[in-house]
């Protein structure tokens, strides 16, 4: 702890987004940088705590008072090794993470200003590719080779340390490029996909094969990886999104929430469809089911396609204000309202919406009819009760996003050689926790042929 009065005399100073007027006009990254002397301010803020909750909250077990001391002595390539002992990837959680350890920062509890962890990783490993610490490193192979299937967070962070523990480490994905949701969920104004291509060129350059437009299906995992690899990591998250089977479901301008961000994503990669293929929110009023951050993605990618209006609604109660979560308390993570850089571009939100019927015309969507809901305690316990509330009434809409999360998958029984992690172990969570779960896929391979 270099400067122990910097917590009392440094206030949190984030970086901010880019203007609203200048950003919804293209796809750039909409958060801004400090600069490196505001950066190092920052990392003084931490208070090196005797328990780091910090620490205790990120599903990596970052070790951010280390980090943080070493940035703000100015010794960026020490910030950077302990940074990378525990994050293979912070290029992408110091984007999109929503930063559990800085709600679970001590300073968050004492004056609601963590430490800015997020964007200080964020800072540390742009500087490490910028000053050329990162260099490829391929390990002496041990003779055994693993397959892993799914180029996502989980994926990837399997891959990583596989292929440093001296696994001939084979990556096959179904789709064009890698990242998974990284790539074809997250728009680009987030986390831009050149961010991605950097990490898998230095993953290549280390002797990890990649095999695209490769699907894999469960049933061919015993039959016919299994038997071809000395073992196999399942990291295919979650692909079936959660559908809402409500009449008029087949109109066309209803979609799932990624068919419009993949698609979109995939326009900026320079792929080109058709105007029957094309989804679109230009010069439409446009309605978001589902109140989480992939709804969010819709909002942001709507407005810059030039859409009239959003609307978003959620079959859920309001979150509490905060900053803080009386059901919830420090240093768990509070359930709060969030207002993301979507929502701050302009966006009509509701809710305790309840859907009812989506409404068309000649076989194109118009409206969605829904309803003004209540729940009440469930006398059984469990899931409360929905109870209706009100008239129902009509939306305006010409495209309607689906974006109500994703199912878990089931699995057949596999070989002992086959290990399951991410969302496709435990259901959609976030990138941070899928990178955690491949990291400890890959440990349980270790284990697992080290034994043999």
């Amino acid at each position: 702890m270099g400067n122990p009065k910097a917590f009392l005399e440094i206030h949190r100073q984030e970086a901010g987004y880019r203007p609203i007027h200048d950003r919804i006009h293209d796809f750039g990254e909409v958060e801004q940088t400090l600069n490196t002397h505001q950066r190092r301010e920052q990392a003084s803020r931490c208070m090196d705590c005797g328990v780091p909750f910090c620490h205790w909250a990120c599903p990596l077990g970052n070790k951010a008072p280390e980090w943080n001391d070493a940035l703000y002595k100015g010794d960026w390539e020490l910030a950077f090794r302990l940074l990378t002992s525990t994050n293979p990837f912070p290029e992408f959680t110091g984007r999109i993470c929503p930063a559990l350890c800085e709600k679970a920062c001590v300073l968050n509890r004492f004056n609601h200003e963590p430490t800015t962890n997020r964007e200080d990783e964020c800072a540390i490993i742009e500087a490490a590719f910028r000053e050329g610490y990162i260099q490829p490193r391929v390990p002496v192979r041990n003779g055994k080779s693993v397959a892993v299937v799914g180029a996502g967070p989980a994926g990837l962070a399997a891959a990583n340390a596989l292929n440093q523990m001296g696994y001939a480490v084979s990556v096959f994905e179904r789709n064009e490029a890698a990242g998974g949701l990284l790539r074809y969920g997250i728009p680009n104004f987030k986390l831009n996909k050149t961010i991605i291509d950097r990490r898998i060129k230095l993953m290549e350059q280390e002797g990890i094969v990649f095999c695209y437009g490769e699907a894999v299906e469960y049933a061919a995992i015993s039959s016919q990886l299994a038997p071809q690899f000395s073992a196999v990591v399942l990291a295919t998250g979650t692909p079936t999104a959660r559908d809402l089977k409500a009449p008029g479901r087949e109109l066309k301008g209803v979609h799932f929430a990624l068919e419009l961000l993949s698609q979109q994503n995939r326009v900026l990669a320079g792929i080109e469809y058709s105007k029957e293929e094309r989804i679109t929110a230009r010069g439409k009023d446009v309605l978001v089911i589902g109140g989480g951050d992939t709804g969010s993605d819709c909002i942001g990618t709507a407005h810059r396609q030039g859409c009239k209006s959003v609307t978003q609604i959620e079959i859920m109660p309001r979150p509490v204000e905060g900053p803080d979560d009386p059901q919830n308390p420090w240093p768990n993570w509070p359930r709060t309202l969030k207002t993301t850089s979507s929502h701050e571009e302009g966006c009509t939100r509701r809710w305790n919406i309840n859907t009812l019927e989506f409404l068309g015309e000649n076989g194109r969507l118009t409206g969605v009819k829904v309803q003004e809901i209540d729940w009440k305690p469930n006398p059984d316990g469990g899931r409360p009760i929905m109870v209706e509330k009100g008239k129902p009434f009509i939306i305006k809409t010409e495209l309607c996003l689906l974006a109500m999360g994703f199912l878990k998958p089931e699995h057949p029984e596999y070989p002992a050689n086959v290990f399951v992690c991410g969302d496709a172990q435990n259901g959609a969570s976030l990138v941070v926790r899928a990178m955690a779960s491949g990291i400890e896929a890959a440990a349980s391979v270790h284990a697992f042929l080290s034994s043999k």
